[in-house]
């Protein structure tokens, strides 16, 4: 089951292109206070426990980022990170309220934007790390086939 939390006030956050992020925890405890968390941000926030079907549940909002607790992705194989239809696609930041940055042992997987550490967390830097991953996956690089070369003559 998928919830929805609609955003707080926040001036940090722009209005009229609120960031969409889907908060995945292994219980349901936990997703809906990593998304009440958020939300208190601006972020606009849905729920899932576990990663097992995620993907089918977003539908059309697909979110801009996945917020997932640290002990949800320090199991998962990189082979089936790169075949999950939402981790594949989208850009991810774990969180943890136990652990600190340098205790995890997931960045061997390039698919992980960020790491934020909840009970030392900065709302602004937050802010800054969800947005930056979320622009991460909106800018693509062209194929450098199509481009035509600029040509110097002296």
């Amino acid at each position: 089951m998928i919830s929805e939390t609609a955003p707080a006030t926040c001036d940090q956050q722009v209005a009229s292109n609120p960031l969409r992020a889907l908060c995945v925890a292994r219980h349901s405890f936990l997703s809906e206070h990593i998304a009440r968390y958020f939300a208190t941000m601006g972020v606009i926030t849905a729920t899932w426990v576990g990663l097992d079907c995620a993907a089918d549940a977003v539908g059309e909002a697909a979110p801009d980022v996945v917020i997932c607790d640290y002990d949800v992705l320090a199991n998962l194989t990189l082979e089936r990170w790169e075949q999950d239809a939402l981790l594949s696609k989208t850009p991810v930041v774990a969180v943890s309220l136990t652990r600190r940055a340098d205790e995890l042992h997931l960045f061997e997987i390039d698919g992980i934007a960020g790491f934020l550490y909840l009970p030392k967390l900065d709302q602004a830097a937050a802010l800054r790390i969800l947005n930056a991953a979320a622009a991460r996956s909106r800018y693509r690089l062209g194929s450098r086939m199509g481009a035509p070369r600029p040509v110097e003559r002296s």
